[in-house]
């Protein structure tokens, strides 16, 4: 411990170095914010401030940080959102394949060639052959409707 409190500079560098380590394995901006309050720290601990207060203030940047800046680089970068286009089978039309059953799913076909699970929205059975249109897509399973003919 004595070490640690005669080589402030090098444990703040030091744990910035492995606060930067965890933020590029994980890469969800929660550890660079500490990385950029230790940071500070290497600047401040140039000072006579006891450890205390400056692991302190190296917690009181770290979540100020994390709350005033995170929400604002999580939007700008849009992270945390897995945008898919797969909303726009909605609409569509998909070609049953194997029959869809009140509790036992089935598979149809969309107009892609792409082979999909499939459910009825309402609980009726479909048979196969049939073609419906997607009303749903709930994961890997797409909720359809037993089209009418008109």
């Amino acid at each position: 411990m004595d070490f640690i409190m005669s080589h402030l500079t090098w444990f703040w560098l030091g744990l910035m170095v492995i606060f930067v380590v965890i933020e590029a394995v994980t890469f969800q901006l929660t550890t660079v914010w500490a990385a950029l309050a230790s940071l500070a720290m290497i600047f401040i601990c140039k000072t006579e401030m006891a450890f205390k207060w400056q692991l302190l203030i190296f917690l009181i940047i770290t979540i100020l940080l994390i709350v005033f800046t995170r929400p604002f680089v999580m939007k700008k970068l849009k992270l945390g959102k897995n945008v898919t286009n797969v909303n726009s089978l909605i609409g569509q039309d998909v070609l049953v394949t194997k029959s869809v059953a009140k509790f036992e799913k089935g598979e149809g076909k969309t107009t892609n060639g792409v082979v999909w699970t499939i459910t009825s929205i309402d609980g009726t059975d479909i048979s196969e052959g049939s073609v419906c249109t997607i009303e749903n897509v709930d994961g890997n399973t797409l909720s359809v409707k037993l089209k009418t003919l008109v």
